[in-house]
Parts: C-alpha cells; structure tokens; sequence
C-alpha cells in the first residue's frame, strides 16, 4: 500500500508539474481553452501572458507539494481548489466542451477526467490520515 500511495503522489506530481511548466514556457495545449475563459472572467485585470504563466506555477507547485507527505492535506485542500476552476469551462465555454446533451468534446473529456485526480487525491489524505501509511512501515519492519 505505501509504494501505491507514493506512486499516487508522483503521479499528481508528474501531472501537475507537467502541465504547469508548459504554460510557463508557453507551449501548454490548454492555452487556447484558458485564454478563452480567462477573456470571459479576468480581462482587463491582468494580462494573459502574466496570469498563464503564474497560472502555471502554481500548477507546478501542487504538483511540488505532493512529494511532501507532511502537507498532504493542504495540497488536498489546494487541488480542490484547482479542480474546481478547472470545472469553470464545462459551464461558461460550454461550446468548447460539450458537442451535444451528454457528450463532450475532447477538450470536455479531459476536463471530467480530473474527477480521477480528485480521487487520488482523497485517497492519499485518507490514508494519511487514517494511518495507513504508517501501518504499512510498521508492518514491514514488525
């Protein structure tokens, strides 16, 4: 169980890292989607260019921040928050994101695959907190 919780970390740590350093550098596939939401929701209060990239700081450092058990649930608390922007398109760009009732686009699929990112992430703060990562050392070295 201790090496799938890890796993689990370096996963959400690959994931959002990744994706984070690609808006930093300005090559992020998403770029098109957030530039339309951010016009939506935040123009004129900062520009684009500044909001991606800090936006995807941001994202690295969620992804930073599950290497270290010892803030599991802030990044819990921190990734909830994220996730919950990120559900922002579904509803105001729904012409990006659903091509018809039920049905989204790819780019609407990406963004319900994150209810699986929210799962990891529950599980690792369960199980944090649960002791289950404890029990498992204590297991090994009883």
């Amino acid at each position: 169980m201790k090496n799938i919780l890890w796993f689990g970390r370096c996963s959400l740590f690959v994931i959002f890292f990744w994706f984070g350093i690609l808006k930093v550098i300005g090559i992020s596939p998403a770029e098109p989607l957030v530039h339309r939401l951010f016009e939506q929701l935040l123009s004129g209060l900062i520009s684009f260019e500044l909001f991606n990239r800090l936006f995807g700081l941001f994202e690295c450092l969620i992804g930073l921040s599950w290497l270290a058990p010892k803030f599991t649930r802030e990044s819990l608390y921190v990734l909830l928050f994220h996730m919950t922007i990120t559900f922002v398109p579904e509803i105001v760009l729904p012409e990006d994101t659903w091509q018809m009732w039920f049905a989204p686009t790819l780019v609407g699929q990406y963004i319900i695959k994150n209810l699986a990112l929210i799962s990891l992430g529950l599980l690792i703060y369960k199980s944090k907190e649960s002791g289950l990562e404890l029990l498992n050392v204590s297991q090994k070295s009883g």
